[in-house]
């Protein structure tokens, strides 16, 4: 049921490289690496997690530096930087957890991340690429909290995966606004086994959550659960960059990348089969029923709504309202 106070809220929206530890990332990562014949080592040094502050190199000839997740719902966001029309673009590299694409972007390591939306209110003088994200309308099948007692009103203890920032605060948001208590929280590293070992619960991103046994867990998408009390989609992650960096950046037409990869999914299908235990069909069926890529209008309404309620309960000092780079 969609509550009448949500309603009422959502009516009213405001507007890493020449070198790559593969060791390290999914085998996906892999074939959406771009390297960079003059990329400084530095660069790469930042990807592997160096404690080093590594600020973008001034050069204002160099190539633009881009950093994304490697999950599979980010893949038509980046196929056209390797394999498409803009593959000679952007220096393109991978960091498995979107916490640390924030980070990086954070630091000034890139001039653009796609970065959960969470940072959009941490990170001070940024900016977002319009019409372009990772969300979703109504199920998202990769984010989900995996639970021992059948009904959320019964957890009482929540693992957190450490590599999230957005749908962490979500699921803080969902207890405390939704439900109405506060479970105890733990952040932990994202493997299912040890999360629930002194939880009832676990919140798991990306594909490990797509592949959880739903025969052996009770297992609650979190935009569903979102949907239900707001009546509106959910966004997880956008393209971002700082404002220094906005001139190079507004150059890179993100959107038409993202049309291009979509125009050959098929192709990411195909790849993605070897890496990953679903089928080409469910694959698809993921990337085109589960995903959504276009800032519709419903999913910023949501995104709105989202950080004010992140503001309410404190996970943000302030929300400020979306500046889009033009």
């Amino acid at each position: 049921m969609v509550t009448h106070k949500y309603k009422r809220k959502v009516g009213t929206g405001k507007d890493r490289t020449g070198f790559c530890w593969r060791a390290m990332l999914p085998a996906y990562a892999g074939a959406y690496y771009l390297p960079a014949p003059s990329a400084p080592l530095e660069f790469a040094l930042a990807l592997r997690g160096s404690k080093v502050n590594h600020h973008v190199n001034p050069n204002p000839n160099r190539l633009p530096r881009v950093v994304a997740s490697s999950y599979l719902n980010t893949a038509p966001l980046i196929w056209s930087f390797v394999h498409g029309s803009k593959a000679n673009a952007v220096e393109l590299s991978v960091d498995k957890a979107p916490a640390r694409c924030a980070e990086m972007l954070a630091a000034d390591e890139v001039d653009a991340a796609l970065v959960p939306v969470i940072e959009y209110q941490r990170i001070p003088e940024i900016a977002v690429v319009p019409d372009v994200c990772v969300g979703s309308r109504n199920a998202v099948r990769s984010v989900v909290i995996a639970s021992k007692q059948n009904e959320l009103m019964n957890v009482r203890r929540v693992a957190l995966d450490d590599s999230s920032r957005t749908s962490v605060a979500l699921v803080k948001i969902i207890f405390r606004e939704f439900l109405g208590f506060e479970p105890e929280w733990q952040s932990c590293p994202p493997d299912l086994k040890t999360m629930l070992e002194n939880n009832d619960a676990a919140l798991i991103i990306g594909d490990p959550a797509i592949m959880i046994p739903r025969e052996e867990l009770r297992v609650f998408d979190v935009v569903k659960l979102w949907r239900e009390h707001t009546g509106c989609g959910f966004v997880f992650a956008m393209w971002m960059a700082r404002a220094n960096n906005a001139g190079r950046i507004s150059t890179i037409d993100f959107a038409a990348a993202r049309d291009e990869a979509l125009a050959h999914l098929d192709e990411i299908v195909s790849d993605y089969q070897t890496r990953i235990a679903l089928s080409g069909d469910e694959i698809k069926r993921y990337l085109t029923d589960n995903i959504a890529f276009r800032l519709e209008e419903d999913m910023r309404k949501g995104l709105e709504l989202y950080f004010d309620l992140a503001r309410k309960h404190e996970l943000i000092d302030h929300a400020k309202p979306l500046d889009f780079l033009t």
